[in-house]
């Protein structure tokens, strides 16, 4: 089974201001959910990948990271684990959207793990 990438995240300290340069950088169609402060991009590319933008919460530093989907995030966290990774976050559900996790790879990439 092949595991896609199907989604991005940047996340910085100023949100909105990443949201805008994104937005006017590439003419991305970005719309803020408020209750979540959470920028949902739509790339408007064929066959592109759709991400979101945010603020990093707390003393989080700013990143970028990709999700890959999966069909059992414990399964493949414990894989990276074993590979020389580290979890960040454990499976955590997305109300009516799936759950996700996060692993630190070999170096220190962040990386997400998506299931529907």
């Amino acid at each position: 089974m092949a595991h896609p990438v199907v989604h991005f995240e940047i996340a910085g300290k100023d949100g909105k201001k990443l949201q805008e340069f994104y937005g006017k950088l590439f003419d991305w169609k970005i719309e803020v959910d408020p209750a979540m402060n959470y920028g949902m991009v739509d790339t408007g590319g064929e066959g592109g990948i759709n991400g979101g933008i945010f603020q990093a919460p707390g003393e989080t530093p700013p990143y970028l990271t990709f999700y890959v989907q999966v069909d059992d995030l414990q399964a493949y966290l414990d894989r990276a684990q074993s590979l020389g990774g580290k979890t960040i976050v454990p499976p955590t559900p997305i109300p009516n959207v799936g759950a996700f996790a996060m692993f630190h790879d070999p170096e220190g990439n962040l990386v997400g793990l998506f299931k529907d």
